[in-house]
């Protein structure tokens, strides 16, 4: 194979593994040298090749560091050593603690002719070097490598380019932490789903999954990427459809408001595929939160209920004002009035008597959201409505939109369907004729 020919197989191996060409040099210079310590170095040696991509050509050194007297550990030091390490072995458990202080105090080495090169003879051979740096020494360039010596350098490269693979797919990864990605289901394996979100696959645990959604091979989801783990094996992405950061980012990709920054998310409570609650207020005037969040006949909030298998969101209007907020957070209810503690963080909610079911929400769901959202403890109790309070609590409620993903019925043509049911009917449903 001439230089063009590799250069391009190089090429071909950086983009289908997205590794730098650098790292690819890198790792058959090093296949090179185990190939070349295997058949013709020594026990000990530190073998170095620099490759040449131009040309095809080879240079192989011998890589030395250079000491002095000081940096060299004496006979007296090594039988100490010897004696010391001895001892230790009787003790058993003690032998990793002098190794230990040998590697946090020790910094003389025991002199090796492979590997170490004394600085006057260093000199000799480059005059300009200096204690501590390596010394390279030239051997003569080998290509006849044995089969044993061929297949250590093909381990060697396969072992370093799926290093190098994974380290890339760690850190690229890893800067997409907290996004949303669209991925497709690989495998279920024990209530694990593994979806392939590209390069590699993340594992959505039961626990990080919307209760009650099923999954299919080969469906399309959109997952959040919550965790990266660097692994021996590669990368563990852990993957989230649960989390309250997904409908956070799953707003940002449908509302450009949000995405620029004239619509900002202020808090956000979630019960993963049954309802959340969601604070939003405006950083820019002329501005309105709620109808960006929702759009044109409900269009924004609709993908985002679809996407989320119908989960039921409030679209709420913060308010720096505790009590409004905590008045806004309760809807649907209307709230009479909203008494608060500062100091215990309690707010005391009082709403019409024919609301409190509404207020408090099934299995105490609705207020147990808005206590979320507001990060206060609320007690909700009836009240009676008297004049112009049930008006209040209808301003009260100004800028809050529920959004369930379900076509309601008018109010009057329930009233009409009432109606129509209380009179009485025949056997096939007609009205029945007056009697004379």
């Amino acid at each position: 194979m001439d230089s063009h020919q590799f250069a391009s197989a190089i090429d071909q191996i950086c983009e289908e593994k997205g590794i730098s060409r650098e790292k690819v040099l890198e790792t058959i210079e090093v296949a090179i040298a185990a190939a070349y310590k295997k058949d013709f170095g020594h026990k000990g040696q530190n073998i170095r090749a620099v490759f040449d991509l131009a040309t095809g050509g080879v240079k192989i050194f011998q890589v030395k560091q250079v000491l002095d007297e000081s940096m060299v550990k004496t006979e007296e030091e090594i039988e100490a050593e010897r004696l010391a390490a001895e001892a230790a072995r009787e003790r058993g458990e003690e032998i990793r603690e002098a190794r230990e202080d040998e590697a946090e105090g020790e910094k003389k080495v025991r002199f090796n002719e492979e590997k170490h090169i004394m600085i006057e003879d260093a000199k000799k051979i480059e005059k300009k070097i200096k204690v501590g740096e390596e010394l390279l020494i030239g051997l003569e360039s080998k290509t006849d490598f044995g089969r044993i010596a061929a297949q250590t350098a093909k381990q060697v490269i396969i072992q370093r380019i799926r290093e190098a693979e994974r380290e890339t797919i760690f850190e690229e990864y890893k800067d997409k932490e907290g996004q949303v990605v669209s991925g497709i289901v690989q495998r279920i394996e024990r209530g694990a789903v593994f979806v392939d979100i590209g390069k590699t696959a993340g594992v959505l645990f039961p626990e990080e999954q919307i209760q009650g959604e099923r999954y299919r091979l080969g469906q399309r989801l959109r997952v959040l990427i919550l965790e990266v783990q660097k692994e021996v094996r590669g990368p563990n992405i852990i993957l989230s459809r649960a989390h309250s950061k997904m409908l956070a980012k799953l707003f940002e990709l449908e509302v450009p408001e949000i995405a620029s920054g004239a619509v900002q998310i202020k808090a956000i409570a979630r019960e993963a595929g049954s309802r959340s609650k969601i604070a939003v207020a405006a950083t820019e005037p002329g501005v309105d939160p709620i109808g960006s969040c929702v759009g044109q006949k409900g269009t924004r909030v609709q993908a985002i209920i679809n996407e989320l298998g119908g989960e039921k969101i409030d679209i709420i209007e913060w308010n720096e004002d505790i009590a409004k907020f905590i008045a806004n957070a309760l809807a649907p209810a209307k709230v009479l009035s909203v008494e608060t503690n500062k100091e215990q963080k309690v707010a005391k909610v009082e709403v019409p008597e024919d609301q409190l079911s509404l207020a408090i929400g099934k299995r105490g769901q609705n207020v147990r959201l808005a206590a979320k959202l507001s990060e206060w403890k609320i007690d909700v109790a009836g009240g009676k409505v008297e004049g112009g309070e049930e008006e209040e609590g209808e301003k009260n409620n100004e800028g809050v939109k529920e959004h369930e993903g379900e076509i309601k019925t008018d109010k009057k043509d329930e009233g009409i369907a009432e109606k129509e049911e209380a009179k009485p009917k025949g056997k096939r449903g007609r009205k029945k004729k007056a009697e004379a």
